[in-house]
């Protein structure tokens, strides 16, 4: 009989990569709460219509690659191939219009999506998700992109670059539906065939095709900026003003669009790294009729979401610090398996102190206990056998230097404690 792998399209986070992760969900987090964003936790799948209607009939998204299946009761549920649907459902069921708003809010967890797995790009894939909800301001727009920003620049992050556009509302984006088809409709035999398609159902989404071909007969198409309404071209002047103020490296893009049908106004990416190896680590922006699309009352929102293996990828490539990676501080080793008993005891004696430390577990010998204690990346080897039982003692090991002593043991936690404090601050202790 076979082994069972994983489905085509995950993969497993091994512990030689998940403390990377840890390293940036702390920034995350930390950036988070210097912002004021509070962390909110959504289930894994919604009913299928959050998604068809939030997302829209016409997307990729919705038409391609969600993962929707039917429960016991016969009811459609789909996991979640995004937050901010999740997200804005939540706000409208907790009634968070009652709080102060807007109400700011940030999340972390997979996502699914039916799509060909790529470097980077997986089936289920992680992301991080920031939202504020609750005010149309243009400031909070400028807020978002510089949180997105910032979490960045603490994970070290180079050269990075706010690419924004504006994509209009209900308003204008019917003037530009209208001239982009004018356009496009005596060159629409000359189109591929997934713009040829989009054409009827979602023309936006054109300008974001990839194919050269496309991308030169779209070169000269009509601009989402020439066709804002007053309103819409207002708020993108102050979004850019904010832009200034803060800082930010910012280009405008055209082509920069919104497969999403909730998406207004502000639209932007976050690009990270030189000129023609740029990673967009991050894409965002306003929607302001999300709500009502879902069943709710008018609320204007904005935010952005970043995927964890892409962020991480490329603070890999660019040789950004993690951090240091978890390692023990100590390894307990019985002298004897007459001493195993006392060993476990201070183990757990040690951990309770804070201490992080391990033990053998297989029954190997003496010797090879400490090729596993050097193996392990700790600091000490703690000694248990006959003589430190009867004296009341632990022999102490210095995994670096070799050097070691007996200590009363109902002074080592202290004085491990000391040590590895004294190593987090890069002094020298006084223990061995």
């Amino acid at each position: 009989m076979s082994i069972i792998n994983a489905p085509r399209g995950v993969r497993d986070i091994l512990p030689d990569e998940s403390w990377k992760w840890e390293y940036l969900f702390k920034v995350t987090r930390d950036t988070a709460r210097d912002f004021g964003y509070r962390e909110i936790h959504l289930p894994v799948f919604e009913h299928t219509e959050l998604f068809s209607r939030g997302v829209g009939e016409t997307t990729d998204v919705v038409e391609k690659e969600m993962y929707t299946f039917e429960d016991r009761a016969g009811r459609s549920l789909t996991l979640r191939p995004e937050l901010s649907a999740s997200m804005v459902r939540s706000y409208l069921e907790n009634r968070m219009d009652k709080w102060h708003q807007p109400a700011k809010l940030w999340s972390a967890g997979p996502m699914f999506r039916y799509e060909r797995p790529q470097k980077g790009r997986y089936r289920q894939f992680w992301q991080i998700d920031f939202e504020a909800i609750g005010s149309q301001d243009p400031y909070v727009d400028v807020e978002s992109i510089a949180l997105s920003l910032e979490i960045f620049r603490r994970l070290g992050l180079s050269k990075l670059e706010v690419v924004v556009n504006s994509v209009g509302c209900p308003v204008c984006r019917p003037v530009h539906r209208e001239a982009l088809q004018d356009f496009l409709r005596p060159r629409l035999g000359d189109l591929c065939e997934t713009c040829q398609g989009r054409f009827d159902r979602n023309p936006l989404r054109i300008l974001d095709c990839k194919n050269p071909a496309c991308r030169d007969i779209t070169d000269e198409a009509p601009d989402t900026i020439s066709c804002l309404c007053a309103d819409c071209s207002e708020h993108f002047s102050s979004v850019r003003l904010g832009l200034d103020r803060i800082g930010a490296v910012v280009s405008i893009d055209k082509r920069l669009v919104r497969g999403l049908d909730y998406y207004t106004k502000t639209a932007y990416e976050v690009l990270s790294g030189d000129l023609g190896a740029q990673n967009a680590v991050c894409g965002g922006g306003r929607y302001d009729n999300l709500a009502e699309s879902i069943g709710g009352p008018h609320t204007p929102g904005v935010g952005f979401a970043a995927g964890v293996e892409r962020i991480v990828l490329t603070m890999e490539d660019q040789g950004c610090n993690f951090g240091e990676p978890p390692v023990l501080d100590v390894y307990v080793v019985s002298a004897e398996p007459s001493s195993r008993d006392e060993s476990v005891a201070l183990l757990y004696e040690i951990r309770k102190a804070g201490i992080a430390a391990d033990i053998d577990y297989t029954g190997r010998s003496f010797k090879a206990q400490f090729k596993t204690a050097g193996g392990s990346g700790a600091s000490f080897a703690c000694v248990m056998g006959p003589d430190e039982i009867a004296s009341g003692s632990v022999t102490v090991k210095n995994l670096g230097t070799g050097e070691q002593q007996q200590i009363a043991r109902a002074e080592l936690p202290r004085l491990l404690a000391e040590l590895r404090s004294a190593k987090a601050g890069n002094q020298e202790g006084d223990l061995l």
